[in-house]
C-alpha cells in the first residue's frame, strides 16, 4: 500500500493522543508520586494488587488491545466479502496499521512492563513476532512496487509468466531444429509468434533470422550452436529455477554469449544475439517472480501467527477473568 502522509496523519495523531492518555492513567493509578497532585485521579496510594493486568484499569487496557486484535483479523474477511463490511478498503488498511501500533503501549501498560508467567512470556514473544513481520510487510509493500517499476519496465502479467516461459522454450526448440546438422536453413526463416500481455506489450519475440539477412550454412557453427542449446540454453529456459544456471546471471551470461559470438561464423551471430534476448527475458521473469514472492510471502508468516495470537489471547483473557473474578 502506498503511504499517503496526509491520509495517515490523523491516525498518527489519534494513536499518540490515546497512548499519552493511557500512560497518564497508568502513572496516576500505579505511580501517583510521578504525576502532579491535581492529576492523581485514583488517590495517593496505588492499588495493592500484585498483577497490573488483573486490576480494573489493567483489564481495560487488555480488553481494548484484544478488541483491536479482533478488528485486525477482520481485514482478511473484509477483502474477501466487501459487501458485509462497510467502508473503503484503504480506510480499513489505515485503521489496521495504526490501531495495531496502538496495541504496543496498551499491552505494555496492561502487563505493567513485566513478562510475568510463562504463558504471558509466550504471548509477548508471539506478539513481537507478529508486529515485526507486519512492519516488515508494510515496508515491502511501500518500497517494493516502486523498485519493481524501475527494475522491470516491461513487467508481465504475473499469471501469464508460465505461458511466456513456455513460449521461450518453444522458440528455442524451433531454432534448434532449424540448426540441426541434417537440416538446411532457409534464407529468411519464418518468425515465431509474439507473446504479448496487456500490461507490458510484447514480452517475447523469437525470430529465427532477421528479415532480409541471408544466412548461409556452416556445419561447424551449426553444430556448435546446437550443442550450446542442448547443453545450456534449453536446460536453463526449461528449469523451474533459473538462478542455478550460469545463464541466469547477467555477468556470466554476457561473457558466454560474447565468446559464442566470436567462435561462430558472422552469419550466425544474429542467432546468438537472439539467444541472449531469450535469456534476458527469462531473467526478467525470474526477477519478477522473486519480487512477487517477497511482496506477498511475509503473509504466510504474519497471517497464521496473528490467528494463533488471537486464539491464545482469548484463552489468556478467559483465564484472567476466571482467576480474578
Amino acid at each position: 500500500m502506498k503511504i499517503n502522509r496526509t491520509a495517515h496523519l490523523p491516525w498518527a495523531i489519534f494513536v499518540l493522543a490515546v497512548a499519552a492518555g493511557a500512560t497518564l492513567l497508568y502513572c496516576a493509578h500505579f505511580h501517583p508520586q510521578s504525576v502532579p497532585p491535581n492529576l492523581r485521579f485514583f488517590g495517593e496510594k496505588p492499588p495493592g494488587h500484585a498483577i497490573v493486568g488483573g486490576t480494573p484499569l489493567g483489564l481495560v487496557f487488555g480488553t481494548i488491545a484484544f478488541a483491536i486484535f479482533i478488528f485486525a483479523a477482520l481485514l482478511g474477511m473484509r477483502k474477501r466479502m466487501p459487501r458485509l463490511f462497510p467502508g473503503h478498503v484503504q480506510t480499513w488498511l489505515r485503521a489496521h496499521i495504526w490501531l495495531t501500533f496502538l496495541t504496543v503501549p496498551l499491552i505494555l501498560l496492561h502487563g505493567g512492563f513485566q513478562l510475568g508467567s510463562p504463558m504471558t512470556t509466550l504471548l509477548m514473544t508471539l506478539y513481537a513476532t507478529v508486529m515485526v513481520s507486519g512492519i516488515y510487510g508494510l515496508i515491502l509493500q511501500h518500497k517494493l512496487p516502486a523498485w519493481m517499476k524501475e527494475s522491470l519496465p516491461a513487467e508481465a502479467v504475473y499469471e501469464q509468466i508460465p505461458n511466456i516461459r513456455a513460449q521461450l522454450v518453444a522458440a528455442a526448440k524451433k531454432s534448434r531444429e532449424s540448426l540441426a546438422p541434417n537440416g538446411v536453413e532457409a534464407a529468411t526463416a519464418p518468425s515465431f509468434p509474439e507473446a504479448r500481455n496487456e500490461k507490458a506489450g510484447p514480452a517475447v519475440t523469437a525470430v529465427l533470422a532477421p528479415p532480409g539477412i541471408e544466412i548461409t550454412t556452416d556445419p561447424a557453427s551449426q553444430k556448435m550452436l546446437v550443442e550450446f542449446m542442448e547443453r545450456e540454453l534449453l536446460p536453463y529456459l526449461e528449469a523451474r529455477r533459473g538462478d542455478r544456471f550460469r545463464l541466469g546471471h547477467r555477468g556470466e551470461a554476457g561473457q558466454t554469449f560474447q565468446m559464442l559470438k566470436v567462435r561462430v561464423a558472422p552469419s550466425f551471430r544474429p542467432r546468438v544475439e537472439e539467444m541472449r534476448n531469450w535469456c534476458e527475458e527469462r531473467r526478467r521473469l525470474d526477477l519478477q517472480v522473486k519480487l512477487q514472492h517477497w511482496l506477498h510471502g511475509w503473509l504466510f508468516v504474519h497471517a497464521p501467527l496473528s490467528f494463533l495470537l488471537l486464539l491464545l489471547t482469548a484463552w489468556h483473557a478467559f483465564v484472567t477473568l476466571f482467576r480474578y473474578s
